[in-house]
């Protein structure tokens, strides 16, 4: 896999410097100034198949070698969080043997293209039943995610490594009729594997930045081969050009299934409950999915809104649960009294009422519970943003009514950035301080969060149908039937 390969980018990182390097005459960059025209030309150009076969060998022979690092780094990551050293064997390809082939393997790496995959996923199960979809994920969390939303309905295990022997075992065991992968996940054994029997595969949900266009056109020819016997469903027709240019031949616009995604009732009542708890009539404002920097931003941003709105409360949620204790720590040297979403849980299991009148700071360490934390909230701060990472899912909040800010590194959610901006539901704010002022002035101003959060829900609704549109794609080429 080319990109969000767990790990296994580092790897790939090093193989696009040493593929455009000189000694191995892999490829040649284009200009530096190239226009996107000049370099989807620069791209189209044909290379020798001989050559093409060499890039692929040579991909795959940099993944063999770096075999012993990627086990080394589960098992190093599994000391803090045992999660990642359990069933390693998957990730070889030695998975169960479904009772009977499964009708579609439909793979979503973590949690975000899981939330994505739903609508698609639950369609799928209408189609053909429970226990013939396969559903692979690369992360723990996206694992929990799966077990959470579907339960024994899917089969489930995590996807195998790009080699060679991994691909062939689990496809020899899973026997998918139909394969699905969500997103930007490229690996060019799997989809050769794929070709060579005969199933069907598809890019659902297909995204594409400039960022990453840029640094595929160094791989361009293992692209072109990669793409050239699958269907890629682009999010929008910038996506589709880009795909195009790498030169991916079957490429339809279909929309982002992540306006179709339902709002789930159950957390909604959750998040509603814990306002009660939190204090119904103090302001609330959460950062959610927010990396390494950004806690330390919103913390800073939350002390100068007390100034003005000195019983308000921010519900911090870190991206990733490996860091729910540093962000806790984090929490604890800011001067702030706050609390542990898990703590509350264990002392409302024990029949504790928690006493949360004096926190303002609420850390959201705990999994499957975003909408509960969003629903708690007056607005919402997205993170992912503050920091180069390129963002993260902007349209859930805005489903649920709330104002959404974030920052300017938004290149892997350009499209939504741009409908939140342009429709009103939507801050873009450059550093701690901005985030400050207009966390601030929002919470002072309730009918102007209430016009931005209803700009985000018609934003949001006007934009549904990408799942019709899917499921339509799918019967025209008779790969659902």
């Amino acid at each position: 896999m080319l990109q969000e390969y767990d790990g296994g980018r580092q790897a790939m990182r090093a193989g696009r410097e040493l593929s455009v390097s000189s000694a191995c005459g892999l490829c040649r960059l284009p200009p530096a100034n190239a226009a996107a025209d000049g370099e989807a030309g620069w791209l189209r150009r044909p290379r020798p198949p001989d050559m093409l076969a060499r890039m692929r060998l040579f991909y795959t022979a940099l993944l063999y070698l770096a075999g012993p690092l990627l086990l080394l780094r589960q098992w190093l990551r599994g000391l803090r969080h045992p999660a990642y050293r359990h069933r390693l064997g998957e990730r070889l390809g030695l998975v169960t043997r479904p009772p009977q082939p499964a009708a579609v393997w439909v793979h979503a790496v973590s949690v975000g293209e899981t939330l994505a995959a739903l609508p698609l996923i639950e369609a799928l199960l209408e189609r053909h039943g429970a226990g013939r979809v396969f559903v692979t994920t690369t992360t723990p969390t996206g694992s929990a995610r799966v077990r959470a939303a579907l339960g024994g309905r899917v089969l489930h295990s995590y996807a195998p490594y790009d080699w060679p022997g991994a691909v062939a075992r689990f496809l020899d065991r899973v026997q998918p009729r139909q394969c699905i992968v969500m997103e930007t996940e490229i690996w060019p054994n799997l989809f050769a594997a794929l070709h060579r029997r005969g199933i069907p595969l598809l890019i659902a949900n297909a995204r594409l930045s400039p960022r990453s266009f840029a640094g595929y056109r160094h791989i361009a020819g293992l692209l072109r081969r990669t793409l050239a016997h699958c269907r890629i469903a682009a999010q929008s027709q910038a996506d589709a050009r880009r795909f195009r240019a790498l030169g991916a031949p079957q490429v339809t616009v279909t929309g982002n299934l992540k306006f179709d995604l339902e709002l789930p009732q159950a957390p909604l009542e959750a998040g509603r409950a814990l306002r009660e708890k939190l204090g119904h009539r103090r302001p609330v404002w959460a950062a959610v999915s927010t990396h390494d920097g950004e806690e330390t931003a919103a913390l800073a941003a939350h002390r100068s809104v007390m100034k003005t709105h000195p019983d308000a409360l921010l519900i911090l949620v870190p991206r990733h649960p490996q860091r729910f204790d540093a962000v806790w720590q984090a929490v604890r040297g800011s001067g702030l009294t706050g609390g542990r979403r898990s703590a509350l849980a264990m002392l409302e299991a024990a029949g504790e009422p928690p006493a949360l009148g004096a926190a303002q700071v609420l850390v959201g360490d705990s999994m499957g519970e975003m909408f509960t934390y969003l629903a708690a909230a007056d607005l919402a701060f997205v993170g992912g943003s503050l920091k180069p990472v390129g963002g993260h899912n902007v349209l859930e909040p805005a489903a649920l009514g709330l104002p959404v800010l974030f920052g300017p590194h938004m290149f892997n959610f350009d499209g939504a950035r741009r409908l939140l901006l342009e429709t009103g539901a939507a801050l873009q704010i450059a550093d701690a301080a901005q985030l400050a002022a207009e966390v601030a002035a929002l919470l002072g101003e309730p009918q102007r969060r209430t016009t931005m959060g209803a700009a985000g829900r018609r934003a949001v609704a006007g934009n549904r149908g990408a799942l019709a549109r899917l499921l339509r794609l799918l019967d025209r080429d008779g790969a659902a039937a």
